[in-house]
């Protein structure tokens, strides 16, 4: 079955259009977003790209979200969750304004750091929305074809979006506003993302029981213990946890990569002393890791239909440990940009099936906090990742050591599922 036909399938649904339209649109904003924050800490002429520099700035980005984040999930299950689309976007839209003057008057300092950190977690916390709300917009035997399509094309909006805002980055003229013009750019997508949240009904995205009043402080102060309920439900319904297990790997992997991405495209592949040819070539191989989205969505569809979710993993898991072998052949741009691809599609194609197993079998009451979980792993395991590639890369980005190590890590992982997860993670394993 072809990505259209999927796309068919779920689209009789108002509720999912709308839903995917938010996403659509959202998610280009956070393409242009953080390809304005890509040059401007990565790729700014004035500033040197060592690996314990980009391992910091990735840390200062994700690592604070990684320990509020659940506090985040336990409101979600309290809160529309299409209010929580429409204010969101509204915040994000001021937000990248500030920062936006922030560029042009004071330039990057302790405040952009802070604003930008606001930003992404505010769209870690959107996303988990996104991902909350989607069983309430089609049928449960559809679900695994509405993860085909919503999170994928989701993806693909944020590549489009972030090579709107690195051809932004290089048409702009140099000096203060050069940056804020991707991200003045971005703020308007976003006001339009908060505009179409009001096309879905107040409730339409739940959750079941929301709290009014003055319970919400009771609740806040109740988050402590929400949190130990949410992982306790994850660990008893069993495939979610085991399923999140995964996505780590494939998260952890593909930090790993992005930091040998920058590295390299900066400091080996491109005169260290042009940031210009620096992010020009990091546009070629984000451009193949797109091309790996793209193949993720394409063939996913087609796997599902004879391969269970378990044995789509392990594929994945292996095509993630080719991918690293690839790149340990030589350090030219085309096995990079080979390595790219490849593991681009299989973080995305496993990502499927993981969304698909928490959605599933995470009752409605906590999807909210198995999601905003997702999140903080997904931060947690790109911290993580940045941590060692500080400590085990050189400043050129290119070590063959690490790069078998990841694949050991694949391997070892695809083992493990096949053997271990795959009986847990078959289908309606969970609730029997």
């Amino acid at each position: 079955m072809s990505v259209l036909s999927d796309l068919r399938v779920v689209a009789v649904h108002t509720g999912f259009r709308r839903l995917l339209t938010v996403r659509l649109v959202s998610q280009t904003g956070d393409g242009m977003f953080q390809a304005g924050l890509a040059t401007l800490f990565f790729f700014a002429p004035e500033r040197m790209a060592t690996a314990s520099d980009v391992a910091a700035a990735f840390a200062v980005l994700l690592l604070p979200f990684t320990v509020v984040g659940p506090w985040a999930g336990v409101l979600l299950d309290r809160w529309r969750r299409r209010q929580v689309l429409l204010v969101g976007n509204a915040v994000r839209v001021v937000l990248t304004g500030v920062l936006a003057v922030l560029m042009v008057t004071v330039g990057v300092g302790p405040a952009v750091y802070v604003v930008a950190l606001t930003t992404l977690s505010v769209n870690r916390f959107l996303l988990a929305a996104l991902s909350a709300g989607l069983p309430r917009v089609v049928p449960r035997e559809q679900l695994i074809i509405a993860n085909t399509i919503s999170p994928n094309l989701g993806a693909v909006a944020a590549v489009v979006g972030a090579g709107l805002g690195f051809v932004g980055s290089v048409v702009a003229p140099d000096g203060p506003a050069h940056d804020a013009v991707v991200l003045t750019a971005a703020a308007l997508v976003f006001g339009v993302a908060s505009a179409l949240a009001l096309r879905l009904g107040p409730d339409q995205l739940g959750p079941t029981h929301l709290v009014r009043g003055g319970q919400l402080w009771r609740e806040v102060r109740s988050i402590g213990r929400g949190l130990v309920d949410g992982a306790r439900h994850l660990i008893e319904r069993r495939t979610p946890a085991y399923a999140l297990g995964v996505i780590v790997v494939h998260r952890f992997a593909y930090g790993v990569m992005t930091l040998v991405g920058i590295l390299m495209a900066r400091n080996l592949l491109s005169d260290p002393s042009d940031a210009a040819a620096g992010l020009a070539t990091f546009g070629v191989v984000a451009g193949a890791t797109a091309v790996g989205f793209a193949v993720g969505v394409l063939v996913t569809p087609v796997a599902t239909q004879w391969i269970s979710p378990q044995g789509w993993i392990v594929v994945t898991l292996g095509a993630g440990m080719a991918g690293q072998l690839v790149l340990a052949t030589t350090p030219a741009l085309w096995s990079v940009c080979v390595a790219a691809g490849v593991l681009g599609m299989a973080a995305q194609a496993g990502k499927i099936a993981v969304d698909t197993i928490v959605q599933r079998d995470t009752d409605d009451d906590f999807r909210g906090r198995a999601f905003a979980t997702y999140d903080v792993l997904y931060n947690a395991a790109f911290v993580g990742a940045a941590a060692l590639g500080a400590a085990a890369l050189p400043d050129t980005g290119y070590s063959r050591p690490t790069f078998a190590a990841l694949a050991v890590l694949y391997a070892a992982t695809g083992l493990a599922v096949r053997s271990g997860f795959a009986r847990r993670l078959t289908p309606g394993t969970a609730a029997a």
